[in-house]
């Protein structure tokens, strides 16, 4: 049985409890959720590298707790924020990311090649523009995408959509307003 049919359905505290014996279980947790808190971290650091490393210890930390048969949270994913703001207010008072857990299981440090350190920098870009169009309307949104994003003629989204040409420029005119305004309320 693959580790996704296995796991794959499995909420965040049934994995992080069956991680205390399968490690497969912990691999889909930090699946679920590797790229939303690299994104995070690097939004708030500003460098992809010390977020690989922050997000790291991160995951490191719930993984030994998890071992050491610790008490485990109500909300798993929150406590691994929780984790990861920790780990990175202590770095920015040490100047360096705090990796006695990593030390702990024995992991060894990540190199992460230029490639992979641009796609941790890309993920900041991509969730910041998610959060902005999780803003418009539904129809908003589904305008821009297939418009912008998707790069689809008025007509086909409108033939798709049921409604007239008109109604779908208009839809993409008033979405791309309002990312543009919540974009120079941000700045």
């Amino acid at each position: 049985m693959s580790v996704m049919k296995r796991w794959g359905e499995a909420d965040d505290q049934g994995l992080l409890d069956a991680s205390r014996t399968d490690a497969a279980a912990f691999g889909v947790f930090y699946a679920r959720h590797e790229r939303r808190l690299l994104a995070y971290l690097v939004r708030r650091t500003g460098s992809s590298e010390l977020a690989a490393d922050l997000c790291a210890e991160a995951f490191a930390v719930v993984l030994d707790v998890c071992r050491r048969r610790g008490p485990l949270p109500d909300v798993p994913v929150a406590w691994l924020f929780g984790v990861a703001n920790h780990k990175l207010a202590d770095s920015a008072r040490s100047s360096q990311v705090d990796d006695r857990a990593r030390r702990r299981l024995e992991m060894r440090a990540v190199e992460l090649t230029r490639g992979q350190l641009s796609e941790i920098e890309l993920l900041a870009d991509l969730d910041q523009a998610s959060c902005l169009l999780a803003g418009l309307s539904p129809d908003q949104r589904e305008a821009v995408l297939a418009h912008v994003l998707e790069d689809r003629d008025y007509s086909e989204i409108a033939r798709e959509l049921r409604c007239s040409e008109s109604v779908v420029r208009k839809r993409v005119s008033r979405g791309l307003a309002a990312l543009r305004v919540r974009v120079q309320e941000g700045k």
